[in-house]
């Protein structure tokens, strides 16, 4: 979503105790990714008790609660010790099932994944890759990086491939006719691709014979 300043009059927007987001400087143009990288930014330094504490409160807008969960895996999601483990994926799922925001979605699915891989990605990693059909590029684009850092951060895996191949196959079915006579994938369809051909790689392609033909010209 974008927000823009139409003039210097308008009202410079901040964070106000009724949870509204809104930006500082006039005549610019923000956008998701740019706001979420300033949250982000901005809690590099926070400690993992902060980080939390934020998680878990009901009243943080959404671009902040997403900023601290995105610190919070990169800084902290792969040191968790096993004693406190438990208590932080329910706090983490405890957000995940409150919020509407698609942003706190992708990078709670993503944290635990890091954070379980084998709990975890069966149920998320499907997720993410619905997220490829929101409306919104950064959506898009953030739920991309996230299954791209997962599939090339570890050995290729079998059952891990499966849940992506599968989950991709169903979507591209559903919207088979509205692949015929394209030449050029738009950037929503590539990442798709791109995920495709990772899981046949790993699967084999004896598995092209499960998807539509209109996939197969365009792999």
């Amino acid at each position: 979503m974008l927000i823009l300043s139409l003039a210097r009059a308008a009202p410079v927007y901040a964070q106000n105790g009724n949870g509204n987001e809104t930006i500082a400087g006039a005549n610019t143009i923000f956008d998701d990714k740019m706001l979420l990288e300033g949250y982000t930014k901005k809690y590099s330094s926070f400690s993992k008790e902060t980080l939390l504490a934020m998680i878990k409160d009901d009243t943080l807008t959404p671009y902040r609660s997403a900023g601290a969960v995105r610190v919070f895996k990169k800084n902290f999601s792969r040191e968790v010790v096993a004693n406190e483990k438990k208590s932080i994926e329910r706090i983490l799922l405890r957000r995940l099932h409150r919020t509407d925001s698609p942003f706190v979605e992708v990078e709670i699915m993503h944290t635990l994944c890091l954070m379980d891989r084998y709990r975890y990605f069966g149920s998320m990693a499907p997720a993410l890759v619905l997220k490829l059909d929101h409306y919104n590029s950064a959506i898009n684009d953030i739920a991309f990086d996230s299954l791209n850092q997962l599939i090339e951060t570890e050995s290729n895996r079998s059952r891990e491939a499966r849940v992506i191949f599968n989950t991709l196959r169903k979507t591209l079915f559903l919207m088979r006719r509205r692949l015929v006579g394209i030449k050029e994938p738009d950037p929503r369809l590539a990442k798709k691709l791109k995920l495709l051909r990772w899981s046949i790689k790993v699967l084999g392609n004896q598995e092209l014979k499960k998807l539509p033909k209109e996939v197969i010209n365009l792999l």
